[in-house]
């Protein structure tokens, strides 16, 4: 587990690593990018869960599971909003069923933490948490992320899936998603792409999220603008941070 800078939480916990581009959205994933820089700092974790695609890293679709992570945050007392799995994807399909349970029940006995759960394989995690008929619990939030209308039917999925609270992260949103569905989403996330290859973010799809936040009474959380240099850009839209959160309410 560690702290980390990005803005909707407070550390990562990651029991897997790896995973495998499955839609446009992962196409400049920043995890490949780190993933291939902890190999080449010899991070045994990390060992051959990407390789060079042209001038880039791409997952390589291998995953590891950490045992050894498991029960991190069982020490750590101090409640913290944990984001799980920032470096893999908790419901890739090499994921045993069985290891899921294993991370739920870490986070079931440590409830002072807020677990922010964002997959792009919301009909498995529906399928494994039914199947295995795992608890929804207040403080394990579950997520999706929608880059663009292509993808939309991820919303569905979520909905389908047992949880208290859910949220849609539109990161990197590449397109317009003016008729997102969020009935039953908690939380919304928007966030443009940022790194070396960025694709561009238009200001009206920012526009057509908040409006439907706004009409499903959707918390609406603006993460960033990207680019090559997201510090530049910065995260004030239309003159002010968005940092709402999600109410049990």
């Amino acid at each position: 587990m560690a702290e980390t800078s990005i803005e909707w939480t407070d550390a990562t916990w990651n029991p897997v690593a790896g995973c495998l581009i499955i839609s446009p959205g992962c196409t400049n994933c920043y995890a490949m990018r780190m993933a291939a820089r902890l190999e080449a700092m010899r991070v045994p974790k990390y060992e051959g869960l990407t390789r060079k695609s042209g001038q880039r890293y791409i997952w390589t679709g291998k995953v590891r599971l950490d045992e050894a992570s498991l029960d991190i945050p069982l020490k750590w007392k101090k409640p913290r909003k944990i984001f799980v799995n920032s470096m893999s994807d908790l419901f890739h399909a090499d994921v045993p069923a069985e290891f899921i349970a294993r991370v739920w029940s870490v986070m079931e006995r440590t409830p002072q933490h807020t677990y922010q759960i964002l997959t792009k394989r919301p009909e498995r995690m529906r399928e494994v948490l039914t199947t295995l008929g795992l608890p929804a619990l207040e403080h394990v939030w579950l997520g999706t992320s929608v880059e663009d209308a292509a993808v939309l039917p991820r919303l569905d999925d979520l909905r389908a899936t047992p949880a208290i609270i859910r949220f849609v992260s539109f990161e990197p949103l590449i397109g317009s998603v003016a008729n997102a569905n969020l009935t039953d989403i908690h939380w919304a996330i928007v966030g443009g792409e940022s790194g070396p290859r960025a694709r561009p973010m238009n200001q009206i799809w920012v526009d057509e999220i908040r409006l439907r936040c706004r009409t499903f009474g959707t918390a609406f959380f603006f993460k960033q603008w990207g680019g090559k240099n997201k510090k530049t850009a910065g995260r004030t839209y239309l003159g002010q941070t968005w940092d709402e959160l999600p109410s049990l309410q």
